[in-house]
């Protein structure tokens, strides 16, 4: 076998165990999730795992950085708004969340049980989120520059901004809606999350 070949099968040998890590999350939730349950998943035999990973933490530091690589392109697609004070840009901003977040449903549900549990990962976690505000902070000055009063400084309000979304997708797209709550559609849940960061960016409605 050639060099080449050897790094494409291992390659493939890595892409398969993150995907069977995937769907065993979401079968089983990471905390019940063994490394085994993820090779026979993938197919692989249970040694493979730690020619690429040292442990679940590890794949799931993996995972993080494909979900931190989809965001970023996402922001370079050439439809990108970035004029906060226009309630079409922010809407952009919210239906890529929620449209990733619900894309991303089982990870994003392990990467917050593996943040309760591990103190460094859990670090790692909070600097994706905080990299991932940093970049919309540039939006918000057409806020200011608008006449517009933020309701806090920039890195609080993104704050906000990121835990109003991200606590509002978990609430509907990973746990069971509470006893006679009927979950939004997703055109409901991006109109009603656009409506109410606009006016806490703007203090109006649109």
């Amino acid at each position: 076998m050639t060099a080449t070949s050897r790094r494409d099968k291992a390659a493939e040998t890595e892409a398969a165990l993150k995907e069977a890590a995937k769907r065993v999350f979401a079968a089983k939730g990471y905390l019940n999730t063994k490394i085994t349950d993820i090779t026979q998943e993938a197919g692989r035999a249970a040694g493979s795992f730690y020619n690429h990973f040292a442990g679940k933490e590890e794949l799931l530091i993996a995972l993080l950085a494909d979900l931190a690589q989809d965001s970023d392109q996402q922001a370079a697609g050439e439809d990108h708004l970035s004029d906060f004070s226009d309630p079409a840009a922010v809407r952009w901003h919210v239906r890529q969340y929620w449209e990733f977040y619900r894309a991303n449903a089982p990870t994003m549900l392990a990467l917050r049980q593996a943040a309760m549990v591990n103190d460094d990962f859990a670090a790692a976690y909070a600097n994706f989120g905080a990299t991932q505000a940093s970049d919309v902070e540039s939006h918000l000055e057409y806020v200011t520059a608008a006449g517009l009063r933020l309701p806090a400084n920039t890195q609080l309000t993104i704050a906000m901004m990121y835990q109003l979304i991200d606590n509002f997708a978990q609430m509907w797209l990973l746990t069971p809606p509470p006893a006679g709550w009927n979950p939004p559609s997703d055109e409901e849940a991006i109109e009603a999350l656009t409506r109410f960061v606009y006016r806490g960016f703007t203090g109006r409605d649109y």
